[in-house]
Order: structure tokens, then C-alpha cells, then sequence
């Protein structure tokens, strides 16, 4: 009778604080993704030669620092065979963005660490959710580490990042940011199995987004927006002549790269409308709008970055496209897989 009388061991978790944490910190994922392509399309992402953890935290605050970082980048390979005659002031428009999405980089470890280090103390996180949340922090950390991977590939005989890694980059980001949401939606919705709804679509759509987003990357890393600036057409032809004509063609010429990232568009818009109609029928909801507007906004900002001869502000909303179209997927599948009504 004793034990029955006992009191029940009293839990402090606030599963809606982490959950409004983890949005927070997708937000933040999404802000840093829309810097690095506004760093990317400026060509300024091999700017900043050392990859420096505390002391890179300030920029340059003298003269001195500046014509110091200026010398560092003069010896970079992008600076001898592209930039050579640039400007100090030039310098510093292109150093500007790299030292942004470097700082933001910095402020969403710090924005996922205390918070994590808080409520793991006062032992607020949901009985589950530890290991979930240590792994999407060591996935942060790995992002920094593959950041400056990337940027060294750029430094030696090279005027541009490498763009396998690249798409390593942007895709361990989108990865980040859906965790983050998936979680948060868990601790909100609940992570209880639904099978009232449909659930088939969820992994061949995540697989076909995927291998998109990566083409995508691999799009902005050899600039292979500009191989081509008409549409529905490429050189006059539906199948342009002499692409794919090996198979590393796929990863590595710009014409061939923009033909199947282009090609794919027209499949995945395809299979994300057919989900959101498939979601609207099952009683998504807002979802499925959500899901069916970003792609077919995506889809119009593709071609318009075409036509357009890729300008950095239409390339940028593409890849903020990209990353809602991500988010919008989220929210739909686990709708579909676990969510409430």
C-alpha cells in the first residue's frame, strides 16, 4: 500500500518550449541557407582563405587587418586567374558575404548549445528527445567542418568551391533544418504512428527531392545556369546534341547538368502536385497548399533564373525555394505519418 501511496516522480519537461526552439533554429538554418547562396552567386565564398573559429568571429577593423586578409586572398587561385586587378573596396563587397554566413554559422551553434546545455540542466527535454537532439548538434558541428572542407577545395587551381562538396554542404543544411522541424513537430503533434492517411508518398518524393536539390547544387557549383537561357528548350532542342555523352558528364558538364536538373524539375513538380491533390482528397488541408504552391512558385522562379541569365537575386529566391519546398514537405509528411488532425 505503501508503494501505491508513493508519489509520482515529477517531470519538469516543456515540450513546447523545445519544440518553439527547434522552429527557432530551423528558421535560423533557413536564413543561413538564403546567405550562402547570396555567397555563392557573388563569388564570394573563397574570400576568406583561413578558417579561423575564434579569432575569424571579428572582421577586420584597421587598414592593416584588411590589406592583411587582401594579401591572403591575392594568393588564392580564384584571385590569379579570375579577380587579378581587384580593388581593395571590390575586395571588401565579396569579403562581406563570406564573413556574414561564416558569423551566422557561428551564431547557430551558439543558438543550439546554450538552449540544449538549459533545458538539458533543468531537465526539461522530453524523455526520448536527448539522443535525437545530441545528434542533430553533432550534425551542426559536422556543417561547419564540411564548410571549410568546401572552401579548401577552392584555394588551389581552382577559381570556384568543387561541387560535389557543394552539395554536400547544402544538403547536410536542408538535412539540419528538417530535423530540427521534424522534432519540433513531434514534441507538438505527438510521434504516435498514424495509418488512417496516406503514407506511401513519403520516401520516393523525399528520394526524388533529393536527388534534385543535389543537381541543384551541382548547378550553382559550375555555374551551369549559364550554360543555356532558353526554355522549354535548349539550343533549339528538346534533348540538346552531345550531352550525357559519358557518365561523368552527369556531375561535370555544365550543359549536361542543367539539362537534367531542368528535366527533373518537370518530374518532381509532377509528384509534388500529385501528392498535394492526393493530401487535399485525405483532408491535409493547408498542407497540401502549402505543398502545392511552393513547387509550382519554384518551378516559375527556375525558369525565370534561365531567362534571366541567373541574376543573384532570382538565383537566391530559387535556393530559399528549395529550402520552404523542403520545409512544406516536412509538415506534410508528418501530417501523413504522424500528425494530428
Amino acid at each position: 500500500m505503501a508503494s501505491l501511496a508513493a508519489p509520482l516522480p515529477r517531470s519538469d519537461s516543456r515540450p513546447q518550449a523545445v519544440a518553439l526552439w527547434l522552429l527557432g533554429m530551423a528558421a535560423l538554418v533557413f536564413a543561413i541557407v538564403v546567405v550562402g547562396g547570396i555567397t555563392r552567386l557573388t563569388e564570394s565564398g573563397l574570400s576568406i582563405t583561413r578558417w579561423d573559429v575564434v579569432s575569424g568571429t571579428l572582421p577586420p577593423l584597421t587598414e592593416s587587418e584588411w590589406l592583411q586578409q587582401f594579401t591572403l586572398y591575392q594568393q588564392s587561385s580564384q584571385y590569379q586567374l579570375m579577380n587579378r586587378g581587384m580593388s581593395l573596396a571590390e575586395f571588401k563587397g565579396i569579403f562581406f558575404w563570406e564573413y556574414v554566413h561564416r558569423l551566422l554559422g557561428r551564431l547557430i551553434g551558439l543558438a543550439f548549445a546554450l538552449p540544449l546545455l538549459w533545458f538539458w540542466i533543468r531537465r526539461q527535454i522530453p524523455a526520448g528527445y536527448k539522443s535525437r537532439l545530441l545528434a542533430l548538434f553533432a550534425l551542426g558541428g559536422l556543417q561547419g567542418a564540411i564548410g571549410w572542407w568546401m572552401v579548401a577545395s577552392g584555394l588551389v587551381d581552382r577559381t570556384e568551391v568543387a561541387p560535389e562538396r557543394l552539395a554536400v554542404h547544402l544538403s547536410n543544411a536542408f538535412i539540419i533544418m528538417a530535423g530540427c522541424l521534424w522534432t519540433a513537430l513531434d514534441l507538438i503533434d505527438g510521434d504516435a504512428p498514424r495509418h488512417d492517411r496516406p503514407r506511401a508518398w513519403v520516401w520516393p518524393l523525399t528520394l526524388l527531392l533529393a536527388v534534385q536539390i543535389v543537381w541543384g547544387a551541382f548547378t550553382a557549383g559550375l555555374r551551369a545556369g549559364h550554360a543555356s537561357d532558353t526554355w522549354p528548350l535548349m539550343f533549339g532542342s528538346a534533348v540538346p546534341d552531345g550531352i550525357l555523352g559519358s557518365a561523368i558528364d552527369a556531375v561535370s558538364d555544365p550543359v549536361s547538368v542543367q539539362f537534367i536538373h531542368r528535366s527533373l524539375a518537370w518530374i518532381a513538380a509532377g509528384g509534388v502536385l500529385a501528392v498535394a491533390a492526393l493530401l487535399w482528397r485525405a483532408g491535409g488541408g493547408v498542407r497540401a497548399l502549402a505543398l502545392g504552391g511552393v513547387v509550382l512558385a519554384q518551378f516559375v522562379l527556375g525558369v525565370s533564373v534561365i531567362l534571366n541569365h541567373v541574376p543573384v537575386w532570382l538565383g537566391v529566391a530559387h535556393q530559399a525555394g528549395a529550402a520552404l519546398l523542403v520545409a512544406a514537405t516536412v509538415w506534410a509528411a508528418h501530417w501523413s505519418q504522424r500528425g494530428k488532425t
